[in-house]
């Protein structure tokens, strides 16, 4: 059998190392201020998202009684469905342009343009232009229109960034520490949706959506300070630019010269055996990650996530217990868990994290089903209301710790270059829609059954943890070409 080219390689004859001792420190633990802006910068557009999800609870009954609106007419506003559309018509087509357009490789190399070096940020301030417009559009509401028109717009802006922002952090930050960097993007989304719960107790909703133009403003701002991405910066050919950028994030006595060969190598390889096009997602070497990515945001959204954040509210009422406590309850307990999975992703590794939550949220459904067994058997409603309480604060704390986060960490992980922006959009759009599935049909499902409903989510939360034992590889501490070549099977 004829020998393969090794895929990683140790050293390139065209890098030129530095002589012994001249640098010191690892590129793969080096946290530098650069690192530090370009992360808060993107993530600011994940505060702003989180800002958008908790808007529409906190200010429903001041925009309701203002603008003199039916529950009909303000359910729109309440519902993820304006975040179906977004994924579906921006992240197939922009995602794709920004991350595999591969075609245009040897233009972009050749000519004087600096297009290329601003592809992030266009991409990012094209996000903060939607959510300008979203802002601006429920600012200024007169009516039931202009509200739609606004999350719809929003949306847009989501449906774009969720992807941007993940996969930029993770391309950008050393390998030992990529996981905790990625999962605070929840982190931070967390702390948008809970600023907005607590400031919808004392502003209106026309000073909130002031409140929500500020991120925007900021992070167009802090984009003129931040670096391009080195993989995509070795995808286009720019190797000065590459060698700057990484000295740049590791630090100036950071070793960068093994990593920029793997990044090197690793993109001419994937350009010398694939044509870009979205046919090629489904190609037989893809299936592994296109099976993980896609399988794990179905199983996260119909283990019951959204039907159980959309209406706690009524879950409560129903079970006996005080909605505003539990609510309250919920939106405090998420910041905690969830900076708890920053801490742990790159300790305990993606696999245990994923499987312990999965496990936590299969006992929060079945603790949440058995209160409503219990209480159509006219057992007491004491125990019927705490045990829906406590199955819930299970659910969401172990949510939290693992299944909100994790997901989008391995989503920026596992998708080669080629196809990272078909396949994350995918990805997305699964996301988003299954959402849109589990939120919409909640409703009819419990009141068919509430048991049923959590025995349901129950039993689907279990066979996550399957999934995640057969299929998941464990991708803490390794590398970004690591973890795809080894998916991809390339080598074979």
């Amino acid at each position: 059998m004829e020998e393969t080219r090794p895929l990683l390689v140790e050293r390139r004859p065209d890098i030129v190392e530095p002589a012994a001792g001249e640098y010191s420190s690892s590129s793969t633990t080096t946290t530098t201020a650069v690192l530090l802006l370009a992360t808060f910068v993107t993530f600011t557009g994940s505060f702003d998202s989180g800002c958008a999800s908790g808007y529409s609870s906190a200010a429903e009954s001041g925009i309701r009684e203002d603008l003199g609106l039916t529950t009909a007419q303000v359910c729109p506003l309440t519902t993820p469905l304006n975040y179906l559309l977004p994924p579906t018509l921006l992240c197939f087509r922009f995602n794709i342009h920004v991350w595999s357009n591969v075609g245009c490789h040897r233009k972009w190399q050749n000519s004087r343009s600096h297009w290329p070096k601003k592809v992030l940020m266009q991409s990012i301030w094209l996000c903060d232009i939607f959510y300008v417009m979203g802002w601006l559009a429920i600012l200024f509401a007169k009516g039931v229109w202009w509200l739609d028109f606004g999350r719809l717009t929003m949306g847009f802006g989501v449906g774009i960034h969720t992807y941007v922002a993940s996969v930029y952090v993770a391309e950008i930050t050393p390998k030992k520490i990529r996981g905790g960097f990625t999962a605070a993007n929840m982190l931070v989304l967390c702390f948008g949706v809970s600023l907005m719960f607590f400031m919808g107790n004392v502003l209106t909703w026309r000073t909130m959506a002031i409140i929500g133009l500020v991120p925007c403003f900021v992070q167009s701002v802090g984009m003129f300070f931040i670096p391009e991405s080195p993989r995509w910066l070795a995808k286009i050919g720019r190797e000065k630019e590459l060698e700057n950028t990484l000295r740049r994030l590791r630090g100036k006595n950071a070793d960068i010269f093994s990593e920029m060969a793997e990044i090197k190598d690793y993109t001419e390889t994937f350009e010398q055996l694939s044509k870009t096009s979205i046919l090629n997602l489904f190609e037989r070497r893809y299936a592994h990650p296109l099976t993980i990515g896609v399988g794990i945001m179905l199983l996260q959204q119909f283990g019951g996530s959204n039907g159980i954040l959309y209406y706690a509210s009524s879950i409560f009422e129903a079970a006996g217990c005080s909605a505003s406590v539990g609510t309250t309850a919920m939106a405090i307990i998420q910041i905690p868990f969830t900076a708890l999975n920053v801490i742990l992703v790159d300790k305990s590794g993606r696999r245990p994290l994923l499987m312990v939550s999965a496990a936590g949220t299969c006992l929060g459904n079945i603790l949440v089903g058995l209160g409503f067994l219990f209480q159509g058997f006219q057992y007491s409603s004491e125990l019927c209301a705490i045990l829906v309480l406590s199955g819930i604060l299970i659910y969401m704390a172990s949510y939290s710790a693992g299944m909100n986060a994790t997901p989008y960490t391995l989503m920026s992980e596992i998708f080669p270059v080629n196809i990272r922006g078909s396949a994350g959009s995918l990805v997305i759009f699964t996301n988003w829609f299954t959402a849109w599935i589990v939120s919409y049909s909640f409703n009819f499902l419990f009141d068919w059954s509430p048991p049923g409903v959590f025995f349901i989510f129950a039993a689907i939360c279990g066979s996550t943890i399957l999934f995640v034992a057969k299929l998941v590889p464990e991708t803490k501490g390794r590398s970004l070409e690591e973890i795809q070549a080894s998916m991809t099977h390339l080598l074979q």
